[in-house]
């Protein structure tokens, strides 16, 4: 009769919900730590308020977001924003935004991620003509030219937004699929 004890299959469906929970609160933390910088962890700036919005808007406990923010105004830890541009499947473009507090850890990592998924880092601009810088948000790309994709590389590109997101340091991937 083992593995029909209930709490053990509440404990196993726990788990994988706090990782998911934890996943993305550690990418709030650092997004609000780079705005509470740039802010002098004044509350009041648009940058550091949109991060709090949107901390609130995962249901991030308010402890921990005063908690980053005092933490990033005494800490001498600088968190840079960096942007990658790179080709998956079938051609598509990808821009790959992240926060780290180490640039020499973050860039081979991302080129890990993309050469076991037969894709390459592009140069600077090459990819970002295809995307639109949406006003409406302090951040985010929509695509403004797309590339048609076969099942096959939807499935790869599935694959590789997924890798690229497993990794700390990645905020946000943006693909100019259909």
């Amino acid at each position: 009769m083992s593995g029909h004890n209930k709490w053990s299959q509440i404990k196993h469906k726990k788990g994988v919900t706090d990782a998911k929970k934890s996943k993305i609160f550690s990418k709030l933390v650092k997004y609000i730590s780079v705005e509470a910088k740039a802010s002098k962890g004044d509350i009041n700036s648009p940058g550091l308020r949109s991060a709090i919005e949107k901390a609130r808007k995962a249901n991030m406990p308010q402890d921990n977001i005063e908690r980053a923010i005092k933490k990033a105004s005494e800490s001498s830890v600088i968190m840079e924003a960096i942007t990658y541009e790179a080709y998956g499947p079938g051609g598509v473009g990808l821009i790959i935004e992240t926060l780290t507090d180490n640039r020499n850890r973050t860039a081979p990592e991302i080129k890990h991620i993309l050469s076991e998924n037969n894709s390459s880092l592009a140069g600077i601009g090459a990819v970002k003509w295809a995307f639109i810088k949406d006003p409406s948000t302090s951040s985010g790309w929509t695509a403004s030219t797309t590339v048609p994709l076969s099942d096959e590389d939807l499935d790869r590109l599935g694959k590789l937004v997924d890798d690229l997101e497993e990794s700390d340091d990645v905020q946000e991937v943006y693909t100019n699929a259909e």
